[in-house]
């Protein structure tokens, strides 16, 4: 399992991340079942937030009920979770920020949460009340670390106008089809072109300057929870074509290079999994092990439809 040093920090962690937003029906033995594979393959960072479940912590809630973390369980793994999303709107209030965590942290049966994510943008948002939330968390040890999700590097910057903590993180959707984060700058000046157009003002570049480390969610998605590109044929045949090339050079399979698609990037960018499926975490393991060459990467980022000029 490759594994990353967060910037100006030792703390350390795995390049694939378990994401649990799917277990609120998986019954306990699956959920533990689902959990010690991800440990065993060397996962070391398991994703959460408070909304996955349909009512308020009920995944993080499941996963203390099935889980039942020993000390040994709570001292090998990273626990994040991510606020601020409430039923069609966003809260980036002191008030919520403390009541949430408090909630997550009963939920998911610990004293802490190594690292807590502000989940969507509010534009509402007042620095100084999260700055004042981020202090009360953090005095008291219930957040070691903090960052964001979705957030692009002037909204970042905001928050760092107030808040004090290092901003380590930031969550977003990227996957070789849904690629703008990266594709945008290789094609940056190309009037006319639709990937030139900047969709998330220059976050790739920023997070390297800055040392926040880039997670992306929704790996295999085609789009925005369009469905997935591997295997389909339809929309995809070129790039499933190149996928099973690799897959076959390299032992591992299609599942695993789009997973080292992502890896082989400098930014040293984690992979956030949504599989409620072992075998599926076991495959994107073993290809975040997987180092493609130039040519290689760039081969598929072409076959996704994405533009080398």
């Amino acid at each position: 399992m490759k594994t990353y040093t967060v910037k100006n920090t030792s703390l350390s962690v795995s390049s694939v991340i378990l994401g649990l937003m799917r277990i609120a029906e998986m019954t306990d033995a699956e959920i533990r079942g689902l959990f010690d594979a991800a440990v065993e393959a060397g996962v070391t960072v398991i994703d959460h937030a408070d909304i996955y479940g349909g009512e308020r912590h009920r995944c993080e809630k499941r996963f203390g009920e099935a889980v039942k973390l020993s000390a040994a369980d709570r001292s090998r793994i990273s626990i994040q979770s991510k606020v601020g999303i409430r039923r069609g709107w966003f809260d980036f209030s002191r008030e919520h920020i403390l009541q949430s965590v408090d909630g997550s942290l009963a939920a998911l049966k610990t004293d802490y949460l190594d690292v807590l994510l502000l989940h969507r943008p509010d534009t509402l948002v007042e620095p100084e009340e999260v700055a004042d939330a981020f202090e009360t968390l953090h005095k008291a040890g219930k957040v070691k670390h903090f960052g964001v999700s979705n957030h692009t590097p002037g909204q970042i910057e905001l928050l760092k106008t107030a808040v004090t903590q290092p901003l380590l993180f930031n969550q977003v959707q990227l996957s070789m089809t849904h690629a703008n984060l990266i594709a945008q700058g290789v094609a940056a000046n190309m009037a006319g072109l639709d990937q030139s157009i900047s969709r998330d003002v220059g976050l790739l570049d920023y997070s390297r300057l800055n040392g926040m480390m880039l997670q992306a969610w929704s790996p295999f998605q085609k789009g925005f929870f369009d469905g997935v590109f591997i295997g389909d044929r339809k929309d995809f045949a070129e790039l499933n074509d190149v996928l099973d090339e690799l897959a076959a050079k390299y032992g591992v399979t299609p599942t695993g290079i789009a997973v080292a698609w992502i890896t082989r990037h400098p930014a040293n960018i984690q992979v956030v999994l949504g599989t409620t499926k072992a075998a599926r975490v076991r495959e994107s393991v073993a290809g975040s092990d997987v180092d493609l060459t130039r040519e290689e990467w760039y081969r598929l980022f072409r076959a996704a439809g994405n533009k080398v000029p």
